[in-house]
């Protein structure tokens, strides 16, 4: 099966910040795969082809640690570039010396190619031997001075696609009576509204019905809550994009989770999809409905 691969080669000095990048591709959607041969990455790129059309992003962390490896890597990127489908492209990260001297001392590690154990040998070392690709890598990200969050920005920038978003929102309705969501950011309490459940023949319908909506939110402090909520979200997620948070999950809850916390969750997730990715789903809504 023909299809087009996406393949970014992340490689560069030792230090420079492959586990961000590869955490950042990650939050891309990119399978990324840590110090893969570059024999195998022909082969591999085969296996891929064949799996359908599912994975269709991949990065590949490779370190240069030897004279033998480094001829390997030129010889697979050669082989992948032959295939019209395929366009793999090289992101070599770097740092001065001093940075990595400094970031070896903080982690107690020692240089994988530094005989005598002193960072700056080994560091010398890899720079002689990483020059050549350095200078055919399509992508060049110098992190002396980038924090983290940083780094992840500029891969964001230049990785993802025009039409992908990066910050995911999810609108969670729940029950207290079930406990409250674990993985929760943001929890809103609604029982302070008036209850569906005490009008009998809404009793064992949800807030997705439109009835039972319209009842939720025919009440003044309904609409006001929803206002004010809005309101703070507007403020709040911007923040949260800015600060290199990638998922936001909102939850709301009523006492079953079934009435009001689905209808206002629903409402929620409408307003913020005009600006986010949003997915909204109801944990507690069908417990506990007779049968």
């Amino acid at each position: 099966m023909n299809k087009d691969i996406q393949v970014v080669i992340i490689t560069g000095m030792s230090g420079a910040g492959k586990t961000v990048a590869t955490q950042s591709f990650e939050d891309l959607g990119f399978f990324c795969i840590d110090n893969l041969p570059p024999t195998l990455l022909p082969k591999f790129i085969d296996l891929i082809e064949e799996s359908g059309d599912k994975l269709n992003k991949l990065a590949l962390v490779m370190d240069l640690r030897g004279r033998e490896f480094f001829d390997s890597l030129f010889e697979s990127i050669d082989a992948l570039s032959k295939n019209e489908n395929i366009k793999p492209k090289i992101l070599f990260l770097d740092a001065d010396d001093d940075a990595l001297v400094r970031r070896y001392k903080e982690t107690r590690r020692s240089h994988p190619l530094a005989q005598t154990g002193l960072p700056l040998e080994g560091i010398k070392a890899e720079r002689k031997m990483v020059d050549e690709i350095k200078g055919i890598a399509q992508y060049y990200i110098d992190t002396t001075e980038l924090k983290p969050i940083q780094l992840r920005e500029k891969i964001t920038e230049q990785f993802c696609g025009k039409n992908e978003q990066t910050f995911r929102v999810n609108v969670l309705s729940f029950g207290f009576k079930y406990g409250i969501p674990i993985d929760a950011d943001l929890v809103f309490d609604v029982r302070f509204l008036p209850n569906p459940h005490y009008v009998e023949h809404m009793r064992e319908r949800t807030g997705l019905e439109a009835d039972v909506s319209d009842y939720v939110f025919k009440w003044t402090e309904t609409k006001q809550f929803l206002q004010k909520l809005m309101d703070l979200l507007k403020f709040m997620l911007p923040q949260y994009k800015r600060e290199g948070k990638r998922q936001l999950i909102i939850a709301i809850g009523c006492t079953g989770g079934k009435h009001r916390s689905v209808a206002l969750a629903e409402a929620i997730a409408k307003q913020v999809s005009d600006e986010y990715a949003t997915h909204v789903s109801h944990r507690d809504m069908k417990k506990g409905r007779q049968r």
